[in-house]
């Protein structure tokens, strides 16, 4: 047995895990030592372990759709890179880099493209999440710096959450604020969201504001507090769409509360004015006195594990590594520390621009690590369509199949979790380790070794000459620290001498947040988002996370108890407008903007405005036909930061009955036809047409020479496939899905059924003995069903500590507990 300290891959609260590997078998707990959570793991986190297979993983280069040795594969990126610059010059070369890059991986690629190819376009998927947070705080402070730590949050008296899920989106942090209440019974909790979120369950106080507004509530509190009558109340009220006296409440909170912090995510800072939105929090702050002391704040909560490490780096296009700026100044001060005279003078292009560029084929070659632009970026159709007609797309990743790779012509195998070897910043500004734990599969690199490696090809190998990624951070944190006279709070001259040994030894380090010399009040003129609903497009779409997936389900969408609390694409809508639009809870329906199309499953939930849906931005071509959210989503960006309004798009919604549904279990899941929806749930998909799949599934097992056992009615089919005794292959149908024991299936798969009963019982999609169907898991960590729950609960639980005593649900992550409260009605 052997446990290594290292930090969870997932959001940006940078929880501490420790890894443990026995034989093949890798287990993770919660690091008790780690200050970000204290031993907490989410239920992503727990399930880290499982993640860390070789299933659909890309081992080695790919050059043209063949397999080739890495000195071929470096050898043709290098060849084809330069003959792009020698034609069209640096400005034709682009990276698009991740949060899920270690820091030294960050650091290597934004110094070969702005140092040394010598164009900043370098651009990252943080622009998508956190760019509107980076423009407020440098606006308001000079510098990117996050001027709050989680302590701060357990230590107000008013926390308040603002376009945030963190129930959901960042659970460790939001548990330790759960925990804060019931020790501080006097702590009072805002939540600002125009949607009623699994974070409202600890809320003293929900404002459900209309869509994209926030920055009127905060405009309005700052008129109370500096006396000006510009945005009295009542004002705020109309724009916001919010009843007057609770405006008036939450303001007068917020100025007798002797200590108040904010926190915000993705709804403040995916908007076309995230960036004012940003600004008006931190102007109420400021101008309260609320800022800078314990307990209080304008506190970005980041959204992935080191976004704050690509800031750090200079990983976004507008700007310098280390915090710095294209400026005289920074710009001779950092080609001289990389000795390089090829620096690049100007921002280079944002993400949205960026891709923009690729298809007018000004830029001729991308590099993509790590990131998932065909699903993740607004407008997806139009970003595969740029990829698919660019000269030279060059994509480093895990995953032999994701939406971005099939465009590909050259393929690096890259790293994963428990592989990489480097560091990460969370959202309270620590750094933690990231540490190897299992060996490197097949052919797989370090991104940094990588980068390195293709400098080395363009004749850049002197400044790339690592031999470990030590080096890199003390580089990195070198160049913090160079000709810093205290202008600049991101400052790592600490660590820039750590020997390899203390490296590797690092504890998680907050570096300082500094004095802030710099306080300025930013004005901003409140505006809403910029879709516009009408008689075609009439309801409102916003986009978001759910509790148990992350990003585009390359790790998570493997596991299959992350599958089960939301297995498939669905959309939230009110009852009202489920009536209007003639939509049944449960049924299929189809999502539309101008630009593209999803389907989805409905779910009518009542903590939507009406006028509104929210659907989830996970799902993508690897896990659903026609699932991807942003195929809807228009590109419209934040002019200060870049970053695209994803959280309000005009769409309509149509409900959408098959004639068919069913599910299809299967060794190797197959490639259906182009005619059939169907949605992967790990072993198995979920699929819907309006023709019976019947016969191309049967067609398909015969083609396999397997043996086929048949059922049929006139509503329902089945058939199981067997080989050599060993269940190959299992498909139900109906007119209406069909309720299965999947349980039972999936044992099945794994151990025969013996007797006749058994496998006719099988064959029926049901199991042989007694069994009790437990419902749709609510409690993940433990798989506890919600009918499960519900018998409990007439069984005498009268509590949620009841029903954890009981059943352990919501005793681990705690995820859970708003959905076991609703359980009790």
């Amino acid at each position: 047995m052997n446990e290594t300290r290292t930090t969870c891959p997932y959001c940006g609260v940078g929880c501490g895990v420790v890894a443990r590997v026995e034989g093949d078998k890798v287990t993770v707990r919660g690091d008790e030592r780690h200050p970000a959570s204290f031993g907490r793991l989410c239920v992503k986190g727990a399930a880290l372990g499982e993640t860390t297979g070789l299933q659909g993983r890309l081992l080695h280069p790919v050059v043209d759709g063949l397999e080739v040795e890495w000195s071929q594969a470096l050898s043709a990126a290098g060849e084809r890179l330069r003959a792009i610059i020698d034609t069209w010059g640096p400005q034709a070369v682009a990276f698009y880099a991740s949060g899920q890059l270690l820091t030294e991986d960050y650091y290597a690629a934004n110094k070969l493209m702005k140092g040394f190819i010598g164009a900043a376009n370098i651009d990252t998927n943080s622009r998508l999440c956190m760019s509107s947070a980076v423009a407020g705080y440098k606006r308001a402070f000079g510098e990117d710096v996050v001027p709050c730590s989680y302590e701060d949050v357990e230590n107000s008296d008013l926390v308040v959450l603002v376009g945030s899920n963190a129930a959901w989106t960042h659970p460790v942090l939001y548990q330790r604020l759960v925990q804060a209440r019931q020790n501080n019974p006097q702590m009072k909790v805002v939540v600002i969201d125009p949607r009623k979120t699994a974070t409202c369950d600890i809320a003293d106080l929900h404002l459900a504001l209309a869509p994209g507004s926030d920055a009127g509530l905060f405009v309005g509190l700052l008129n109370l507090i500096q006396g000006t009558d510009d945005w009295p109340i009542a004002r705020v009220a109309g724009f916001c769409g919010l009843d007057a006296q609770e405006i008036a409440t939450f303001y007068d909170w917020f100025l007798t509360a002797p200590r108040a912090i904010t926190l915000y995510t993705m709804g403040i800072n995916q908007s076309s004015s995230g960036s004012d939105k940003c600004n008006a929090i931190i102007n109420v702050h400021l101008a309260s006195g609320k800022f800078a002391r314990q307990g209080c704040g304008p506190f970005s909560l980041t959204g992935q594990p080191n976004a704050m490490g690509g800031r750090e780096v200079g990983g976004l296009a507008n700007q310098l590594a280390a915090h710095m700026n294209f400026e005289p100044d920074d710009l001779s001060r950092v080609a001289r520390f990389w000795g390089t005279e090829r620096l690049a003078q100007t921002p280079g292009l944002m993400a949205v621009e960026l891709f923009d560029a690729i298809a007018r084929g000004e830029v001729k070659a991308v590099w993509i690590m790590g990131t998932n632009p065909a699903v993740s970026l607004p407008d997806s159709h139009a970003v595969c369509q740029a990829l698919a007609n660019c000269l030279l797309v060059i994509v480093s990743e895990v995953m032999q199949e994701t939406d971005t790779s099939r465009y590909a012509h050259i393929r690096f195998p890259a790293l994963g979790w428990g592989e990489k070897n480097g560091t990460v910043t969370n959202s309270e500004r620590r750094i933690s380790r990231q540490r190897a734990f299992l060996a490197a599969p097949g052919q797989a690199k370090p991104d940094w070794w990588i980068v390195a490696q293709v400098a080395k090809q363009l004749g850049y190998g002197e400044a790339f000459a690592w031999e470990h990624p030590q080096e890199i951070f003390c580089e990195h944190a070198a160049l913090s620290a160079f000709e810093n006279d205290g202008a600049r709070a991101f400052n790592l001259h600490a660590l820039a001498g750590l020997t390899r040994e203390a490296w590797d030894q690092l504890e998680p380090y907050q570096w300082a947040a500094g004095d802030f010399p710099h306080r300025n009040m930013v004005p901003v003129d409140p505006r809403l988002h910029g879709a516009a609903p009408d008689a075609l497009y009439p309801l409102l779409l916003n986009t978001g996370r759910i509790r148990d997936q992350w990003h585009t389900m390359t790790r998570t969408g493997y596991v299959s108890g992350l599958m089960q609390h939301i297995s498939e694409p669905c959309v939230e809508i009110c009852a009202a407008d489920a009536a209007r639009f003639a939509l049944c809870d449960g049924q299929l329906a189809r999502i539309s903007s101008p630009r593209g199309v999803m389907v989805a499953k409905v779910r009518i939930n009542d903590g939507q405005r009406e006028g509104e849906v929210f659907a989830p931005m996970h799902w993508n071509a690897q896990f659903a036909r026609q699932g991807k959210v942003n195929t809807l989503v228009e590109g419209r960006c934040d002019p200060q930061s870049g970053q695209p309004e994803s959280k309000q798009t005009a769409v309509r919604i149509m409900p959408w009955q098959p004639e068919w549904q069913g599910e299809l279990y299967a060794r190797v899941l197959p490639e259906l036809p182009p005619s059939v929806h169907w949605w992967r749930k790990a072993s198995r998909l979920t699929v819907a047409s309006d023709e019976p799949l019947m016969p191309w599934v049967k067609e398909y097992a015969e083609q396999q020479g397997w043996q086929l056992q048949l059922a049929r009615t006139d509503a329902r089919s089945s058939v199981l496939a067997w080989h050599h005794g060993e269940l190959m292959l299992g498909f139900w149908e109906g007119t209406t899905l069909p309720a299965l024991a999947h349980a039972t299936i999936e044992e099945a798969f794994r151990r025969a059924p013996e007797t006749l009963a058994e496998r006719h019982a099988l064959l029926n999609g049901a199991s042989a003995g007694e069994s009790v169907d437990p419902g749709r898991i609510i409690c993940s960590c433990y798989c506890v069903g919600e009918n499960a729950i519900r018998e409990a609960i007439v069984g005498g639980c009268g509590s949620v500590a009841e029903l954890g005593a009981k059943l352990r649900c919501g005793t681990n992550c705690g995820s859970c507990v708003p959905e076991l409260k609703g359980l009790f009605g």
